[in-house]
């Protein structure tokens, strides 16, 4: 049947009588298919919309930012202020002083980089961002094929119970073979009505679990993507502006000028990682349920015509 016979909603006998199809049917046929089909446009374009949503949640891997915030996590604590500390005459004498501020300046050295690391991570992350910006629209005509879907539900029901009373009443009146024999047609046409309705409520279910759980993830997203902004943006350069310029002056045996300032700039690089870090593991669990709803959701998809 070409797409333009099809229907997205139950048709009644008037709008039977004005579908021409290609080759003869019986009305039985007829209305056989138009139980086990209905709702078949909204089917399809949710199903198309089910793979937009597959992509874009297989497109956005946070795995390698969670990895570089996991890699500075695990750096900042590690660097030794105490290195700093100031040294008796024989530690400026020996030049044991000297050395220490070298071993502050290689841990700072080493926390730049994890630093960079993560930039070039984030920067990667941003682009994707844009390129994946056709979500939000997929997201809103999955909202509105899923209601069509609720309204042709309704529709059915109040179909299939006015079938049912009258199939009652057919029952009571009795009637010669054929009159029982078209009673059966038609109970059996309520039962594929009946598997249709199912379907289509666990399709539209799904479609809304699907829905609800991509614009929590979304919400995850930003937030992750606003927290590490803030910490590029604003702690890294306090950080690299502070701390390396104490690295520095240790490194060639100075005093450690500034030594409380950098100390606080470390102190707030830390707790933004931290949080990003909390972030980014609640986003991937939002991901992992994300990608488990798409799934049901092409389960049921796959059981309609």
């Amino acid at each position: 049947m070409p797409d333009s016979d099809r229907t997205a909603s139950l048709m009644t006998p008037a709008k039977l009588a004005q579908v021409q199809p290609k080759a003869p049917v019986s009305p039985a046929a007829w209305l056989n298919q138009m139980a086990s089909d209905a709702g078949h446009a909204h089917v399809r374009r949710i199903a198309d919309l089910q793979e937009d949503l597959r992509a874009h949640a297989q497109g956005e891997d946070f795995s390698s930012v969670a990895g570089e915030l996991a890699t500075l996590a695990q750096a900042l604590p590690q660097l030794d202020f105490g290195l700093l500390q100031p040294r008796g005459w024989l530690a400026r004498v020996t030049g044991k002083g000297r050395g220490t501020g070298g071993e502050f300046a290689g841990q700072v050295e080493r926390i730049d980089e994890a630093l960079q690391a993560l930039q070039a991570q984030n920067q990667v992350l941003r682009k994707k961002q844009l390129q994946m910006a056709g979500a939000d629209r997929a997201l809103l005509e999955l909202d509105v094929e899923s209601r069509a879907i609720e309204q042709i539900i309704d529709q059915g029901t109040r179909w299939l119970q006015d079938m049912r009373n009258q199939l009652k009443a057919r029952q009571s009146a009795g009637g010669d073979a054929d009159a029982r024999r078209q009673i059966d047609d038609d109970t059996a046409r309520c039962e594929l009505l009946v598997a249709r309705l199912k379907l289509l409520r666990a399709i539209a279910s799904a479609a809304q679990q699907a829905r609800q759980q991509a614009q929590e993830t979304a919400a995850r997203r930003a937030a992750l993507m606003k927290t590490l902004q803030r910490a590029l943006d604003a702690d890294v350069k306090e950080w690299r502006a502070d701390v390396s310029a104490v690295a520095r002056s240790a490194e060639g045996g100075g005093p450690a000028d500034s030594l409380d300032t950098a100390m606080a700039s470390h102190r707030d690089l830390q707790l933004c990682i931290k949080q990003a870090v909390a972030d980014c593991a609640e986003l991937q669990a939002n991901e992992t349920a994300l990608k488990e709803q798409i799934a049901a959701l092409a389960s049921h998809l796959h059981a309609a015509p």
